[in-house]
Parts: C-alpha cells; structure tokens; sequence
C-alpha cells in the first residue's frame, strides 16, 4: 500500500521540475513512510511513498524494465503475482518479488490488456519512454483511489486530490454541480470531484495519455444477467463457503503483521473465521465501541473473538476522541460527510499499533442485500408492479404532500419517505431513499450564487445511467448495481482508504474480490433477500461458524450518535464555523436556513443531524482547501 503522483505533459520535450514533484510528493507521506522514489525526464516525472508490505528489500519504486525504457508506480496489491510472474519469467528479467514488477512486464507482453489478468486492488501509472505514451489503471471496484487534472499543458495525476493542487498549473475553481451532488449524497460522485478540471478516474477503467489526447475507457463490469437459477440452497451455501474462504485465503499474503478488524457484524466476523482456519497463529482483531452502549457492538466482537481465540484489542470512541476530526477532514481531500469515517480512522489507528495490514468485512451487504432499505425497495416495487404510474402519481403524491414527517415516531411510523417513493418510477424512487437534501430543501437552502452555479445539473441523472447500464430487469440486482457504482466505490470505500491510509495502514477487502463477487452476481436474488431477512444465503452458510446472536440481531451498521454529540462536544464547534456569518457556508446557503436546521435539531422538532453533518463536514473541508 502506497501513494503517488506525478505529471505528463503533451509536449514530450517540457522538463519536470523536480522541486514542485517533491514537493507534491511530501503531502502524501502518510501513504507511505518507509521511503520515496522519484523519476522526472523530459515529458514525465513520477513520485512514490512506499508502505512496505511484499519484498520489503527490493520492492523499492519507481521500478523500471530491463532497459529502462519504461517505468512503473503502483498503489494496491496483486494477489495473483506469483501466476502471472510464471508466464512471464523465461522472456522477461525480474530483479525483485515485488507485485508490481509483474505489472511492468505483464505491460510489456500484453499491452494494455495486462489489466484484465490482474486479480487485486491496485492504481498504477506506467510511463513508456520510447512510445511516449502514459497508460494508467484503477481496479475494477475503485478500491485504490486515483485523480487527475488536465491542463492546457498536459494531466497531473495522484493518489489523493492534496498532491495534484501542489502543482502549479492546477487552478481551484468550485465544481456546484459537484457540490450540490455532495449535498444529496454525502459524497461527490466519480467522475466528478470538488474541483473543475480535477477527475476521478472511475472503478474499472483505464487512462492514456499520447500526442496531447487524453483516453478514458472501462475494461470490465459487474454482471448479473447470468443467473443460475437451477442450484439449491444447500449448493449456494456450499458455494459461499468455499468462495469465503478461497477469496480469504488469497487475501493473506504478506512480509508483514496482518490482522483484521471485527466489528461485531456478520460480515467481519465471517472473515476473520476464515481467516482463523487459514492462519497458524492466532488471528489478531480490532474492534471500535461508543461509550453510549446503544451505538455500541464491541459485546458481540468479543463473541467471535473467544470462539476464534483471536488476540483481541478494543478503542472506545469518547468526547476526546472527536479532537481528530480536523486531521481527518484534511485527508479525505474533498467534502466528505459519512461519519463513520471516525471510528473508521480509530479502528485503523488501534490496528496499526499491532499490524501493517488488516482484512475488513466490507462489501457483505452489497453482495448479499444487506441494507434494509433493499426490503423497502422490493416492497415498493411489489407496489409498482400492481398499480401503474398514473394511477400512483397522484395519489400518493398527495398523501406524502400531507403526510407529517414525523421524526420523533418510531421507524414504521415514518411514512413519509414510502409514500413519496411509491408516486415515482423505481429508479427515482431508490434514489430518493439514498438523498439527504432533496430539491425541496435545495430550493430553501440555497442562495442566488449557488442556483447559478448548479443551473440545470442533477445528480439523479448519475443514479439513472447505471440503473440502465445494468444488464438485467432484476429489481434488486438493479439497485445492487447502483450501489457498487457509486454509494460502494465514493463513499464506503473512500472512507476506508483515506481513514487508514491516515495511519499508513493497508486494508484489504476480500468479499469485494472480483473474482468472488462474480461468483455471488450468480446467485437468484431469492437467496439474497428471502421475505424481510437481508444475507439469507449468506447467514445461512455461516450457521456452523458464527453464534446466532450474532447472524440474526437487528442489523447496526458503523454508525455515530450524531444527535448526542450535536448536543454536547460538537455543539459549540458548530455554531462557531457553520454559522458564523462569513464563514463558507455562508456564501453559498441561506443563513436562516442553516439555522433553522440548527434550532429543530435543538428542541427536537426534527431529526437534522446527518444534514447538519454535511454542512459541517463542507465548513471544515473549506478551512482546508477553500482559499
């Protein structure tokens, strides 16, 4: 695990000024602070932090060919290496055991098709000196990040947005379609950033740069049209054990200490399960509690850490905790308002006290129908399937129109969201469910400026291309399809990479291996969601390694007290930057808005906080960034 960045420009003749590349490269030391490496020649300069986890004597970058002429940075890992080095050892010269050399050799061979052979997370940028192309790639679930910005002069590429705006020729001009985009979805959507001119390269694709054109082309994608449909639910048990523990098992190699986290949840514990059959030691785990027992799940981590015998350590998330909320908005680049990206980072930052690497649980409800609102979704499109769009419209239109939002009810009272889901097609409806601030709230919040800045953009229009894109008429797989290509990739796994990589840790995510998410796309969506229990088969096939306190407990998810906190330690950190009169936030939304969400939060009229969260998250990117 690793970060780089560097720069190619049109005119292959244009020198690199390797004081601005050492420069960018420093702002990303966090990513690796076992060494540096540089290449800058004429047209191209590359930078590298290395976090030494394969090879660690000569697994140094950049790493060059044979004759020099072409060279290599890469962030991630390789987990099938040693197979391809197998094919290429004979024809090619190998003068480390690093992954990333099989990169550089696999190029040379293959072309740009060498992607398609890689099984791992990975980021890579190869620049061919001889054909004076530069040719990089993202894995196939955006695991490992990767930005670039073009200039009139050529791109400025990284692993993070914070070494692309080191460079002089990136100019920060506010993206409001971006910006409005976070503010429905938490998170700003790939391609999009923050910035004009500055880009995510999506998951799954491919860049190159040759004669002043810059190329962006995808080179593969999940799919769910190949539904096995004659298996038995006893094959499907069978086959997600054996796809757990195989992916598990691919995911453990490593120089150095390697654990996981356990959060309590299903899909963490299942990991370190097979993680347990699979290591000789014992495995170690860690785990993040609240000091509010009701946020809390540390008492069913320790559940799974005495049946495994794992070596154990636990971090509860207190009022002091909360002073590293500055560092962590400075790293996440970007306005980024998922909360749990604090325990993220305490998890993280309690790992790396034993290990350099740690296996997560993350995307077992992307795979498996995890979510609740993918029950609600199926209930409303039961809905949809009955009555047609311009019998639904109107009538429930209207009822939502009068219906009270009703925070302070219990959740099956809180019908307000469903009513207004079942007047709209289905993609607009799952669409509505994932938004925080709807046009609606939009047209109270924002001033002049920022309606100027948004004109006619929609972020649904984002949620609508990959619902079409999907190649099936399956209404969950649908919505899983919409979520690995945004909520998975821009928020879940953006979270991760920056909270660990913070703490120059490597997270590893085995149940989002292309190779076993494949497996599981060929799953009937019956075995998935079965009634009103989401992870059926997946809960299923654990019976005989997990307690069922924790497979069949109500669901928790990674979350915060937000609402206790808006009334304690954050209060007054809120009102001091959010509200304050010249602050951000004060030049793009209405005053009195803001502080009506404020005010209602405060006597509990309504349930704000992940609203106010947004706009402390952009207040505090802002102090950053914004200048």
């Amino acid at each position: 695990m690793c970060g780089f960045c560097g720069m190619v420009y049109f005119d292959a003749a244009t020198p690199v000024d390797g004081a601005v590349l050492r420069r960018m490269n420093a702002t990303i030391r966090h990513r690796g602070p076992d060494g540096d490496g540089y290449f800058d020649g004429p047209g191209a300069g590359l930078a590298f932090q290395r976090l030494a986890i394969i090879d660690l004597e000569r697994g140094w970058q950049p790493i060059y060919n044979e004759d020099r002429s072409v060279v290599i940075c890469f962030n991630g890992e390789i987990y099938n290496h040693k197979d391809i080095r197998r094919d290429l050892e004979g024809r090619h010269q190998f003068s480390s055991g690093a992954d990333t050399e099989v990169i550089l050799h696999g190029y040379e061979e293959w072309g740009e098709a060498i992607v398609g052979r890689l099984r791992g997370m990975f980021a890579f940028v190869i620049w061919d000196m001889n054909k004076k192309v530069l040719f990089a790639a993202r894995d196939r679930l955006g695991i490992k990040p990767f930005y670039y910005y073009t200039s009139p002069r050529g791109l400025v590429f990284g692993s993070e947005i914070k070494t692309i705006l080191e460079h002089p020729d990136v100019q920060r001009d506010l993206d409001h379609e971006a910006l409005d985009a976070y503010m429905s979805l938490l998170y700003v959507p790939a391609p999009h950033t923050i910035w004009k001119n500055l880009r995510k390269l999506p998951a799954a694709h491919t860049l190159r740069v040759e004669a002043g054109k810059v190329t962006v082309r995808p080179y593969w994608d999940l799919r769910f049209g190949t539904v096995n449909r004659t298996r038995s639910e006893a094959d499907w048990t069978a086959e997600v054990l054996d796809a757990l523990d195989e992916t598990v098992g691919a995911h453990l190699e490593s120089d150095v200490p390697l654990g996981a986290f356990l959060s309590g949840g299903i899909d963490s514990s299942a990991v370190v399960s097979s993680m347990a059959g699979a290591l000789r030691e014992p495995v170690k785990t860690c785990a993040i509690g609240f000091d509010s027992a009701r946020w809390s799940e540390v008492e069913y981590a320790r559940m799974v850490s005495t049946q495994y015998g794992t070596a154990h350590h636990e971090f509860t998330v207190e009022g002091d905790a909360l002073d590293a909320l500055d560092r962590l908005f400075w790293h996440y680049d970007e306005p980024f308002a998922d909360s749990s990206a604090l325990p993220t980072f305490h998890v993280s930052r309690l790992a790396r006290e034993m290990v350099t690497v740690a296996l997560s649980g993350d995307g077992g409800d992307e795979n498996f129908a995890g979510y609740r609102r993918y029950f609600y979704d199926r209930l409303e499109n039961s809905v949809r399937g009955i009555l047609p769009q311009a019998a639904r419209g109107p009538v429930f239109g209207a009822l939502a129109a009068v219906y009270p939002k009703a925070d302070a009810l219990p959740q099956p009272l809180r019908a307000k969201t469903l009513l207004h889901n079942l007047s709209l097609p289905a993609v607009a409806g799952y669409f509505n469910t994932m938004t925080w601030f709807t046009d609606a709230d939009k047209d109270v919040l924002y001033n002049d400026a920022m309606r100027r800045g948004v004109g006619d953009f929609s972020v649904f229009d984002v949620f609508a291309q990959h619902f079409e894109n999907a190649d099936t008429d399956d209404p969950l797989s649908r919505i899983q399809y919409v979520d690995v290509k945004t909520y998975l990739v821009d928020d879940i796994l953006t979270k991760v990479d920056r909270a660990s990589m913070a703490v120059s840790l490597e997270v590893r995510v085995p149940l989002l291996d292309h190779v076993f998410m494949e497996r599981m796309a060929r799953m009937p969506s019956r075995f998935k969601l079965n009634g009103r229990e989401g992870k059926y088969i997946f809960k299923k096939a654990l019976e005989k390694r997990l307690p069922p306190e924790v497979l069949y407990r109500r669901k928790m998810g990674f979350s915060v007290p937000l609402a206790e906190w808006w009334r304690g330690p954050l209060r007054a950190a809120f009102e001091d930057s959010v509200l304050r009169p010249n602050g951000f936030c004060a030049g793009l939304f209405e005053p009195r808005a803001m502080a009506r969400l404020w005010h209602d939060q405060q006597r509990g009229a309504r349930d704000n906080a992940y609203k106010l969260w947004i706009l402390f998250a952009l207040e505090k990117w802002a102090g950053h960034y914004a200048r």
